[in-house]
């Protein structure tokens, strides 16, 4: 069987510009950093692995007290307050004393009356000062357990179909930044507000320390759905504009190199981004820093320094490797020992080398197929 020479020349022929391109567009997308560098730039990179995407809704909402949390302190007789044990904000046991009523009862002295927390919480209301004259149908002070508190979110009238009972939210409060809340779905609104066309969504929160109070604003991920072996990253991991989204990859070969890796998204969430296409299992994709780093350019090292470091030689400047070629173009000798490294190292690609012997296998049984066509044909 033969094959012609000028096929078999051709298949080598396309390794050389698809090597030179990706040699080429390697040096323009791969930023490379001293340790120095990613220390400054606090660079951090997490591996990409299949996983759970929840799909969710965002709004805003704010901190209420719990139905039924409230109490209200008041005197069983008319009188003045002569006594005050407790100030706004402190926090009040079941039972303890809040406040002292002298009787309007005529003595020497006057019969005093003490009033007590009829439940445990914190001091959230006080209506009256030292002298005031109280009656039994008036509310003096008012004491809140807060333990558990809602967080009600005001979710766009269209969209609340989509919140089913028992439903999930990611809660984040300005007042504590770094407090990462989850609350369960107590129950809906009774009523959309026809003014902004919301309907609330009440969000139990547990409350162990008081830090939650009434009134906090909030911003709410209610989860709606949840999706198994969705390949996601961090959304302090994508770049770009929605014409073009890429994200930064640790490079698999070179130390503190970082190439920059375009890549479809889908859907995403307060936490994630789904990846569509652009990423495989077991990248490791910077998590940290991504921002910064597509400001730095071509980076504190060169692309060729760092594979010069790496490969024990020198390449050229946008990374690839010196050829023949290269050396006689730039007019630099090169010994026999040199030519054989440079030439073997050429070829130690492992994906040329397979797509040379993908070619080669092709232009093998095109050659076959003629010759066994040519046979049937004298027959």
């Amino acid at each position: 069987m033969k094959i012609h020479p000028l096929s078999f020349l051709f298949s080598l022929c396309l390794l050389t510009p698809l090597s030179a391109a990706d040699a080429a567009k390697r040096s323009n997308n791969t930023v490379v950093l001293d340790s120095t560098g990613v220390q400054n730039l606090r660079i951090q990179t997490a591996v990409v692995e299949p996983g759970d995407f929840e799909e969710t809704i965002f709004t805003l909402g704010r901190i209420e007290a719990k139905p039924g949390s409230v109490a209200a302190v008041t005197s069983r007789i008319s009188g003045r307050v002569v006594a005050l044990s407790v100030l706004p904000g402190d926090r009040v046991a079941a039972d303890a004393e809040v406040l002292k009523v002298e009787s309007r009862q005529v003595g020497n002295p006057s019969p005093v009356i003490v009033t007590r927390a009829p439940s445990t919480g914190v001091l959230t209301r006080l209506d009256v000062r030292l002298g005031d004259p109280v009656e039994p149908d008036r509310a003096l002070l008012e004491i809140t357990d807060l333990s558990e508190v809602v967080a009600v979110a005001r979710v766009p009238e269209n969209l609340a179909g989509r919140i089913k009972a028992g439903a999930l939210a990611h809660i984040a409060i300005s007042a504590l930044p770094e407090a990462k809340l989850t609350g369960r779905l107590l129950r809906m609104g009774t009523a959309v507000d026809q003014a902004s066309g919301t309907l609330d969504a009440l969000f139990i929160l547990s409350n162990p320390d008081g830090a939650i109070r009434p009134g906090m604003r909030c911003e709410f991920s209610i989860v709606t759905a949840r999706r198994t072996d969705v390949t996601s990253v961090p959304r302090g991991a994508l770049q770009g504009t929605q014409a073009g989204r890429f994200v930064y990859v640790k490079d698999f070969d070179l130390p503190n190199a970082f190439v920059k890796s375009p890549v479809v998204v889908g859907q995403s969430n307060d936490r994630f981004v789904e990846i569509i296409s652009g990423l495989l299992p077991a990248d490791e994709v910077v998590t940290q820093g991504a921002y910064s780093l597509a400001f730095a350019g071509g980076g504190s090292v060169s692309l060729k320094e760092a594979l010069d470091a790496a490969h024990g030689h020198e390449h050229n400047a946008d990374g690839s490797e010196i050829t023949d070629a290269n050396k006689k173009n730039s007019g630099a000798p090169a010994s026999e020992g040199e030519d054989a490294h440079d030439h073997g190292h050429a070829h130690e690609n492992p994906f040329w080398m397979i797509v040379s012997g993908v070619l080669f296998i092709a232009l093998l049984f095109v050659g076959f197929r003629k010759k066994t066509g040519a046979v049937m044909n004298e027959n």
